[in-house]
Parts: structure tokens; C-alpha cells; sequence
């Protein structure tokens, strides 16, 4: 039986990379999607292919940083399908980059705006209508960066991705008596559009910091935001799930 059969989800960051992959995985499992990114002629095509492969899907664009937005998707999820039983918050940035001392304030806030505010934004919406389903699962994207790995002119972005996993055992504390879980997703260097890794000599350098010696496939990641949102991982809540290649542990 499929993983997530008579689910609703909110994906958002779904027009390309992980949330992307873990749409295409979800639908396939049986969940209902919402799909959410800034672009919409990407997420309506995403939504095109899970529809011409039997799933069901629909799209609302917009900036998870806007809360009227972050209200509207789980709006669209409790009027279209019924209610919300998984979110995804996998939307992010890595921001500018360089040091502190360099950095603007506005810089900062951006960072911190889409990678934090964003996922609050969701969660604030997101909690009572999976409340209101008995509980559901919450997920969010945070990194190894900040958690066990400095990244040199990364300081926003690895402030930020911290945050979240703060932010991820207080709400699993708060609401894991009324069914709620809550965890953090980490995963290690993906072969998205996004990523900063272009040049042979970057890649190359970026495989080697991972115990794999590889980076992921977008696909990889997904199955592990799956394993957070079914009912596998029924007793796993607070948690900060490494999907990170062994990127780290990995000294040599």
C-alpha cells in the first residue's frame, strides 16, 4: 500500500531540486499536493505531470516570506482537499555570501527572511489545520551547515538553517501530545539548480568533503522527507535527520 494514501501535503519550494523530487515522490505515494514556489509556469507544469500520471495536484505561487501567502496555501489545502496532514517546508536561499563584516543588513534579513521567517510563517498556519486532522507531520529544511560544519562567508545562511532546528524541537515539544511531529531534514551537497557548485574543480571539491565521495541526487533527499512524512517514522519527532553523504562526519 502506498506510503500516503488519503494525505494532504504542502509542498513548498517545489518548482525545482528537492521539493521538486519529493512532489513527484509524494504524488506518487498518494498524497494530495499543494505545490508551492515564486515561479508559477514551473509549478504549473509540475502539476501537468503528476496529473497525466494519475495523481492530483494543485499550484498557488507566491513568496513564502509574505504571510498571507504561507495562510493561503493551507486555505487552498482545507478547501480543496479537506485539510492538511504534511508540510514540507523546504523552501530556501543561500543568500549573499562573504564576510560578516561585509554584509549588509539588508543582506542579513533577506537570508534570514526566506530560510527562517519563511518556515515560521508556514508552521503559524500549518499547525492548527493538522490539529485539526488529530496531527500530522511538519518538516523542514535545515542544513549541516551551522550544525556541525562551518562554512566560511556563510554566516546568514548558517544562522538561519540552525534556527530551524530550535524552532523544530519546541514546536515537536509543544505539540507531539496532540499528534503533531516535527523534524528538521539535513541534507548534504545536491545536485539542484540552486547549487553553488558549478566548475569541474567546485564539484570535484564538493564530492570529496562527503563520505560518499558523491553529491545527491535530488531523488535521495525526497525519499527521506517521505520516510519523515509517513507513518514509517511514526515515532521520530525533534529530530535533526541527517541525509548528508556522511559529509558530517567525514575528515579525509
Amino acid at each position: 500500500m502506498s506510503a500516503l494514501v488519503n494525505k494532504v501535503a504542502i509542498v513548498t519550494g517545489a518548482s525545482s531540486g528537492i521539493g521538486r523530487a519529493a512532489v513527484k515522490l509524494f504524488a506518487e505515494e498518494g498524497a494530495k499536493l499543494v505545490v508551492a514556489a515564486r515561479r508559477q509556469a514551473e509549478l504549473d507544469k509540475l502539476v501537468a505531470e503528476i496529473v497525466e500520471d494519475g495523481g492530483t495536484a494543485i499550484a498557488l505561487a507566491g513568496d513564502v516570506r509574505d504571510e498571507a501567502y504561507a495562510k493561503a496555501l493551507v486555505d487552498l489545502a482545507t478547501g480543496e482537499f479537506g485539510g492538511l496532514d504534511i508540510a514540507f517546508n523546504n523552501a530556501g536561499a543561500i543568500g549573499e555570501m562573504g564576510p560578516v563584516p561585509d554584509m549588509s543588513l539588508e543582506a542579513w534579513n533577506a537570508t534570514l527572511d526566506t530560510n527562517l521567517t519563511g518556515a515560521f510563517l508556514g508552521a503559524k498556519y500549518q499547525i492548527p489545520a493538522m490539529l485539526e486532522r488529530g496531527g500530522g507531520s511538519l518538516i523542514f529544511t535545515s542544513s549541516f551547515v551551522g550544525h556541525t560544519v562551518g562554512m566560511p562567508g556563510m554566516a546568514a545562511y548558517a544562522a538561519a538553517k540552525a534556527a530551524l532546528i530550535g524552532l523544530t524541537q519546541t514546536l515537536a515539544a509543544e505539540y507531539g501530545p496532540r499528534g503533531l511531529r516535527v523534524n528538521a531534514l539535513l541534507p548534504g551537497g545536491t545536485d539542484t539548480p540552486a547549487a553553488t557548485f558549478k566548475t569541474p574543480e567546485e564539484w570535484a571539491f564538493v564530492e570529496g568533503l562527503h563520505a560518499l565521495k558523491r553529491v545527491a541526487k535530488p531523488e535521495e533527499i525526497a525519499r527521506s522527507a517521505l520516510f519523515l512524512a509517513s507513518d514509517a517514522s511514526s515515532f521520530t519527532t525533534g529530530t535533526a535527520l541527517f541525509a548528508d553523504g556522511g559529509v558530517s562526519i567525514n575528515r579525509v
